[in-house]
């Protein structure tokens, strides 16, 4: 499969790229990422086929949002799709006030929460603004999960299905948007929130990748019932489908535990035996669920978006899927490229 390769977004009239651009890393997550090569990646992307780009007012504090426009502003708007998030309003406040941890030397914008109705239809227009862009295609709820609300998350839950819904809902019947979703770290909530409102899509970090499948019981065969897309960020489950089991290897955010790294290291035997690179496989194997139209990547530099265009056409057997789940490394239900 090529990254070029295009696909519905589940039951929205909108055709997707099935290897999309993330834009976390050019928001400088962690460390900074200069104009140059922040530039030098969408560009690659760009001629790599690539025509799916999703960012985030959190990203950066905005400075993802308007890297990623300045990028696009002169290609052909009908050409790519562009998603964005709210749930966060930006304002900007001098730098020594901010707190901008994860972030590095990021956009002097102060971060709030708010799932209301006047707060969603404030962050969608500042996000617009930030694009320069006449249009967001896809937009989702961002962070109403555990992960990132804690004990706080039932309250916030319910805050985004009564406020921030109604406004992205309101957006879509209006034809302002072409499809509203959730984005979050847990596929639990995203199951709720499609049981509970009328959604197209969600953006989900990992849940459903080489390591894990418990998305599989519940949350994507109602996806796939209700027609609604699911896009995958963190498909290499925060760096160990990346990197392998090495020293130092993470699993979602934290060192690898000592099953993980097992488990990863029987799989790269799998796939030394096939000359399959694990990245190819995890990048392959998640797209191969019917429900799944894209695989959502960020990369720090123009080599790392190389070999991520690079894994995500290389030639796997089917012979090496049916291994992995001989051996009790993948679900026997789990779908696979063929």
């Amino acid at each position: 499969m090529q990254p070029s390769t295009k696909t519905k977004l589940g039951r929205v009239n909108l055709d997707v790229t099935r290897f999309a651009f993330g834009t976390s890393p050019v928001g400088n997550l962690f460390r900074p990422t200069d104009e140059a090569t922040s530039d030098a990646m969408f560009q690659r992307a760009w001629e790599g086929g690539v025509r799916l780009f999703d960012t985030a007012p959190m990203y950066g504090h905005g400075l993802a949002e308007l890297r990623t426009g300045h990028s696009l502003r002169w290609k052909n708007r009908d050409e790519f799709v562009i998603s964005s998030k709210v749930g966060r309003v930006l304002k900007a406040k001098p730098r020594s006030q901010i707190d901008f941890s994860p972030w590095s030397n990021a956009a002097p914008n102060e971060m709030t929460f708010d799932y209301s109705y006047d707060g969603t239809m404030r962050s969608f227009e500042d996000s617009l603004q930030r694009l320069a862009l006449e249009r967001i295609d896809i937009c989702f709820i961002h962070d109403i999960d555990v992960f990132t609300r804690g004990s706080e998350q039932p309250e916030v839950f319910k805050q985004a299905m009564d406020g921030a819904w109604r406004a992205l809902s309101q957006l879509r019947d209006e034809g302002v948007v072409k499809a509203i979703g959730v984005g979050v770290n847990e596929w639990q909530v995203c199951h709720e929130a499609l049981k509970q409102r009328d959604f197209d899509c969600f953006l989900l970090a990992g849940r459903y990748t080489l390591l894990e499948q418990d998305s599989l019981d519940e949350f994507l065969p109602l996806c796939e019932e209700r027609g609604a897309a699911v896009l995958i960020g963190g498909g290499f489950n925060s760096g160990i489908l990346a990197t392998g089991a090495i020293e130092g290897a993470r699993y979602n955010y934290a060192p690898a535990p000592a099953p993980i790294l097992e488990r990863v290291r029987a799989i790269e035997g799998v796939c030394k035996a096939y000359g399959v690179p694990l990245p190819a496989a995890a990048m392959q194997f998640v797209v191969a669920h019917p429900a799944i139209p894209s695989f959502v990547a960020g990369t720090r530099t123009p080599e790392q978006l190389e070999k991520n265009l690079e894994w995500f056409s290389h030639p796997i057997p089917v012979e090496f899927w049916a291994e992995l789940k001989h051996k009790g490394l993948l679900r026997e239900d789990a779908p696979t490229p063929h």
